[in-house]
C-alpha cells in the first residue's frame, strides 16, 4: 500500500527582503517612450508573503493611492494625473500581507521603476520625414547605406534631452561620434502600413556645449530590403525614410531640432547592407560613422512627402539587443586559406571582428549551420527555390565583406544585416585568427527567462536546452521560424509553440507586439495572412504566396494566441484587444463551410447531408504538413486537396476556445452561442470521419491525436481512438508519425489516455524520426526536419527550428509534473503532479509566474517520491502523488514523500489543460 506523509516544513515561508519586486508596465522592464496614457501596472509580492491584503502606490507627479485595501498586483490600472506627452514619472509600491501566522505584515518599499511616454500626437512633431534623394536605385541586395547628418550648437550643457527616432528601413544614430543606446535593428520589424514604432532616447548624457554633431545611418531593413523565401523586396516602399527629433531642455526653455531639409546626406563604408544578403564595407571610403563624416561630398536631404505621422506609436514589447556574446571553439585554417571559426552554438545575429586586413585587403565572412565535406562553411542546404526560374535556385545569403583602410582600432560589426550560424568562413585574410579576434554576437528581442528544466537524463537535458536555443535565436523582433532562409513571421508556428515560450520566456510584450501586426495584416473578409508582419497578397512576385493565406492552422493563430498568452499572464486585455479579428475570422470560416462544398464530397452527392454545413473542407489548407512518411510537399496539389478532417478540427478548437473567452470578457450570449456551435462541428467530424467501431477514417497519428485533444471523439469513442494510435504508433516502430500540427499534442494524448510508458518510449526513441536523434547528432538548436543532420552527416533545410521542440512542455507538465489547473489563468491554481517514466529519477522545474515563483523538484528513492514543492503567494496547489488522495497546499515551502511506488495509475491520470 502506498503511504504519503507530509513533513513538518509544510508551510515553512521564504526568507527575502521583504519588499515587492519584479515592477512592470503594460509587461515591460523598461518603459520609455510608450504612448499608453492608461498604463496598467503590476509586481510581484514580498517573498514568503501568504496573502496580500492591501498596496499602497506612490509616483513622483504626486499620484499617492493610500492604503488600498486589495489582493490586487496584476495589472493595476494608473490612476494618477492624466499623462500627456512627454509625460514621466517614478513609481514605487509597497503591501501590506499576512504570513504562515496569518499576522499582518508592511513591507518596505519596492524599488522605484521610472515611466516615460513619447510623443502621443501628430502635432508634437515638427520634424519632417526626410531621406537620400537616390537619382537612381540600385537592385535589391546591392544597396548602399547613408549618413544623414546635423550639425547644432548649444550655449551649455542641457538639463534634459530626449531623441524620438523612426524610420523607413534600419536606423542607428550617433552623437558626438558615441551610438545613442543599445538597441538593434530599430525601428524593428512591422506592419509599416499601419503601425510604426518610435524608439525614445535619454540623450542628455552626450550633449556638450558648442558644436554638436548627430548622425544617421540608415539602410533598407525590412522596409524595402529583400526578405523571406521569396526574396521579394520593396515590399513596403522603394524609398527609405528617416524622422527624428530632438528635444533639449536647458535653462527652463525647450530647444527642439528635427529632420529637415538642411540636413545632409552622404555615402557612408556601408557600400550594401541588407537583410538577407548580408553586409559590404570599406572602411577606406571616407565619411565612416566614426569619422563623422569627414573628406565627403554631402547632398541637401529630400523631404519624403508619403512618411506618416499617424502610424507612430510606442514600444509594446522589449527592445532588440545583443543580449550574450560567444567565443570561438576552434578556429581551423583549411588548405584553401580560409579561416573556419566556429562558435559551438547555433545562433542568430552576427560577428565582430577586430582582426582585419592589412589596407585595400577585402575579408568575406560566409556563415553557415553545417560544414561541407572539406570542412568549409555550407550552405546549399538553406538555397530557396528560385519560383521565378523553376529548377532554379537562389543564393543563400549570409555573406559579410569589409575592406579594412588601416586605422587604429578598426572593428567590423555588420549591425544592418542578420545570420543563423554556428560556422563563419573568414576568407582572405591572411593573419591566423585568434579567439579573441571573433566575437558571435547573439541578437533577439530581450526577453525575461521565466522557466527551467532538469533531470537526471542528460540527453533530455540536452534537448531541454536546444529547444531554449531554437527559441532565442527566433525571436528577434516577431517570432520567426527560422533565422537564416526566411526570417518570417509564420502564424502556424507561433501558435504550436507559445504554450512552451510563454512558460519559458516573458513574451507577452513580445506577442502583443506581433498580434497588432496580424490584426493589421487581417484581410477584408477574415482571412489571416500565413505570415506578419506582411504588406499584403499584392506585394509578392510569387503567385502561390498570395493563395495559400487562411489556411486552418496558421489563420487559428488569431485566437489560439491570446488565449495561452492569458493561461500564461492571467490578462484578459489580450483577448480583448483581438476579439473582433477572431470574431472576423470565424465568420470567413463559418462561411466557407456553410457556403461551398469540396468537388469530390458534391460529385458523390448532389444533396449536401446536414451535417456537411459544419464541415470546412475548402479553400487552400498546409492540413499536417510534411508528416515523416507522408508525400513531399506539393503546393499547387494542397490547393484543391480535401484537407476537411484537418480544418474541421481546428473550426472545432477554435469555436471552442472562443466560447471560453466569451465568457472571460463576459459575453455570456455569444459564449452559448459559440459553445452550441463548437458542438455541431464536433458532431459532424465524428460523423464524417469517424466509422461505427470508433476509428479514424483517415488513419493517421496526426488525426487520431487531433481527435483526442480537441475532444472531437465523444467519450464512448476515445478508448478506441486511444487504440488505433497505438496501433499506428507501433505500426511505424514506436517512432512519431505526427507532422507540424499535432506533434506538440502527440506526448501529451497518450498520457491522457492510459499510455504514459508509450510517450516516454516515442520521447526516448533514438533513431529517426525522434527528437533525440538530434541531440545524438550533435545539435545545438532543433530542426526543420527529423533528419536535418542525416547519418551520413550532409545537412537538409534550415537547422534551426523551434516548432518540434514544442515537446519539451512534456517535460514541463509530465515528467516534473507541473500545469496549472483546468479554468485557472496567470497560475492562481496549478497541479503538481510529476509522471515518471523511462527510468528517471528526478527531475525539476520552475516557472516565474505572475504571483511569484513556483517550484517543484522529485527524486526518486527506496521505491517512492522525494517531492519538493515552493508555492508563491496567491497560488494554491493540488499535489497528486501515486495511489494517493489529492493534496491541497498553499503558499509556502512544502516536503511530500510517497512510498511504495512511483507511477501514477491510469484512474489517477489527468487531462493537462
Amino acid at each position: 500500500m502506498t503511504s504519503i506523509s507530509l513533513d513538518a516544513d509544510v508551510g515553512e515561508t521564504l526568507p527575502a527582503p521583504y519588499a515587492p519586486t519584479r515592477l512592470r508596465v503594460e509587461h515591460l522592464r523598461e518603459a520609455m517612450g510608450i504612448t499608453s496614457t492608461a498604463p496598467r501596472l503590476s509586481w510581484t509580492p514580498p517573498a514568503g508573503a501568504i496573502s496580500q491584503v492591501a498596496y499602497r502606490i506612490t509616483a513622483s507627479n504626486g499620484w499617492d493611492t493610500g492604503r488600498v485595501e486589495s489582493a490586487d498586483h496584476i495589472l493595476v490600472p494608473y490612476a494618477g494625473p492624466a499623462l500627456e506627452s512627454r509625460s514621466g514619472f517614478e513609481w514605487r509600491v509597497r503591501t501590506w500581507t499576512t504570513n504562515a501566522d496569518s499576522a499582518e505584515t508592511q513591507s518596505a518599499w519596492s524599488e522605484a521603476m521610472a515611466v516615460e511616454l513619447g510623443l502621443l500626437h501628430t502635432a508634437d512633431w515638427t520634424a519632417q520625414w526626410i531621406g537620400p534623394d537616390e537619382q537612381v536605385v540600385p537592385a535589391p541586395g546591392e544597396r548602399p547605406g547613408y549618413a544623414l547628418d546635423k550639425a547644432f550648437s548649444l550655449d551649455a550643457a542641457p538639463e534634459s534631452a530626449r531623441a524620438y527616432a523612426t524610420a523607413h528601413g534600419i536606423y542607428e544614430l550617433f552623437l558626438n561620434g558615441q551610438r545613442i543606446g543599445d538597441q538593434q535593428l530599430t525601428p524593428g520589424s512591422t506592419s509599416y502600413n499601419t503601425r510604426l514604432q518610435v524608439q525614445a532616447y535619454d540623450i542628455a548624457a552626450l550633449l556638450r556645449p558648442g558644436i554638436n554633431t548627430l548622425r544617421a545611418v540608415l539602410t533598407d531593413g525590412w522596409y524595402r530590403g529583400t526578405f523571406g523565401y521569396t526574396r521579394d523586396a520593396d515590399m513596403y516602399g522603394t524609398r527609405t525614410a528617416l524622422l527624428v527629433q530632438l528635444e533639449i531642455l536647458s535653462a527652463g526653455s525647450r530647444t527642439v531640432i528635427g529632420t529637415d531639409e538642411s540636413w545632409l546626406v552622404s555615402p557612408t563604408e556601408i557600400l550594401t547592407a541588407d537583410l538577407m544578403a548580408g553586409q559590404r564595407v570599406d572602411f577606406r571610403r571616407p565619411g565612416n560613422a566614426a569619422a563623422n563624416g569627414s573628406g565627403v561630398q554631402h547632398a541637401r536631404a529630400a523631404v519624403v512627402r508619403n512618411g506618416s505621422y499617424e502610424t507612430l506609436t510606442g514600444p509594446v514589447a522589449p527592445p532588440t539587443r545583443i543580449v550574450e556574446e560567444l567565443t570561438p571553439v576552434s578556429v581551423t585554417r583549411l588548405s584553401s586559406g580560409h579561416q573556419v571559426v566556429d562558435f559551438g552554438q547555433n545562433i542568430h545575429g552576427w560577428v565582430r571582428l577586430t582582426r582585419l586586413g592589412a589596407p585595400g585587403e577585402t575579408v568575406t565572412l560566409a556563415y553557415g549551420e553545417a560544414l561541407d565535406s572539406g570542412g568549409d562553411v555550407g550552405q546549399d542546404h538553406l538555397r530557396p527555390h528560385d519560383f521565378r526560374n523553376p529548377g532554379q535556385f537562389l543564393a543563400a545569403g549570409q555573406v559579410d565583406e569589409v575592406s579594412a583602410s588601416g586605422a587604429p582600432g578598426e572593428v567590423f560589426e555588420p549591425r544592418h544585416t542578420t545570420h543563423g550560424f554556428q560556422y563563419v568562413s573568414v576568407q582572405g585574410l591572411s593573419p591566423d585568427l585568434t579567439a579573441e579576434d571573433i566575437t558571435a554576437c547573439l541578437v533577439q528581442t530581450d526577453l525575461e527567462p521565466l522557466g527551467t528544466f532538469t533531470c537526471s537524463d542528460e540527453r533530455l537535458n540536452k534537448l531541454h536546452d536546444i529547444v531554449q536555443w531554437s527559441f532565442r535565436d527566433n525571436a528577434c523582433e516577431v517570432p520567426t521560424d527560422c533565422p537564416q532562409r526566411e526570417k518570417a513571421g509564420w502564424t502556424g508556428d507561433w501558435q504550436l509553440f507559445i504554450p512552451t515560450a510563454a512558460y519559458l520566456f516573458d513574451v507577452a510584450g513580445f506577442s502583443r507586439k506581433w498580434l497588432n501586426d496580424v490584426r493589421a495584416d487581417q484581410w477584408a473578409n477574415g482571412v489571416v495572412a500565413n505570415i506578419s508582419p506582411s504588406p499584403g497578397p499584392d506585394a509578392t512576385s510569387v503567385d502561390f504566396m498570395a493563395f495559400v493565406n487562411g489556411s486552418a492552422g496558421w489563420g487559428d493563430a488569431i485566437v489560439m494566441v491570446p488565449w495561452e498568452l492569458y493561461l500564461a499572464t492571467g490578462d484578459a486585455g489580450v483577448l480583448a484587444e483581438n476579439w473582433e479579428a477572431m470574431k472576423r475570422w470565424l465568420d470567413f470560416v463559418r462561411t466557407t463551410a456553410e457556403s461551398r462544398r469540396h468537388p469530390d464530397r458534391a460529385a458523390a452527392s448532389q444533396v449536401p447531408a446536414p451535417h456537411e454545413q459544419y464541415l470546412w473542407d475548402t479553400s487552400f489548407h498546409w492540413g499536417e504538413w510534411m508528416e515523416p512518411d507522408g508525400p513531399e510537399p506539393d503546393l499547387f496539389a494542397a490547393r484543391s486537396a480535401d484537407h476537411g478532417i484537418v480544418a474541421t478540427a481546428y473550426y472545432r478548437n477554435t469555436t471552442a476556445l472562443m466560447a471560453k473567452i466569451a465568457r472571460v470578457l463576459g459575453h455570456v450570449e455569444e459564449a452559448a452561442a459559440l459553445a452550441g456551435l463548437s458542438e455541431n462541428v464536433r458532431q459532424a467530424w465524428e460523423r464524417e470521419y469517424l466509422d461505427p467501431a470508433g476509428h479514424v477514417t483517415q488513419p493517421s497519428q496526426a488525426n487520431c491525436v487531433r481527435a483526442l485533444a480537441f475532444n472531437l471523439a465523444g467519450p464512448g469513442q476515445r478508448a478506441a481512438v486511444t487504440a488505433q494510435l497505438v496501433s499506428l504508433i507501433r505500426a511505424a516502430g514506436t517512432h512519431v508519425g505526427t507532422g507540424f500540427l499535432a506533434t506538440p499534442y502527440l506526448l501529451p494524448v497518450l498520457a491522457d489516455n492510459g499510455e504514459p510508458d508509450l510517450a516516454y518510449e516515442l520521447l526516448m526513441q533514438d533513431s529517426e524520426p525522434s527528437w533525440l536523434v538530434m541531440v545524438d547528432r550533435g545539435a545545438t538548436t532543433m530542426w526543420e526536419l527529423w533528419n536535418g543532420i542525416d547519418a551520413g552527416g550532409s545537412p537538409h533545410q534550415s537547422l534551426n527550428h523551434y516548432s518540434k521542440g514544442a515537446v519539451v512542455s512534456f517535460l514541463h507538465r509530465y515528467t516534473a509534473g507541473l500545469r496549472q489547473a483546468p479554468g485557472s489563468a496567470g497560475y492562481e491554481r496549478i497541479i503538481i503532479e510529476p509522471r515518471p517514466g523511462a527510468g528517471l529519477t528526478s527531475a525539476a522545474t520552475s516557472h516565474q509566474g505572475p504571483h511569484g515563483l513556483i517550484e517543484v523538484e522529485w527524486t526518486a528513492c527506496d521505491g517512492g517520491l522525494q517531492l519538493r514543492a515552493t508555492v508563491p503567494f496567491g497560488t494554491t496547489a493540488e499535489v497528486r502523488l501515486p495511489g494517493q488522495p489529492a493534496v491541497a497546499a498553499g503558499p509556502g515551502k512544502h516536503h511530500f514523500t510517497a512510498t511504495g511506488g512511483t507511477h501514477a495509475t491510469p484512474e489517477l491520470a489527468r487531462s493537462a489543460p
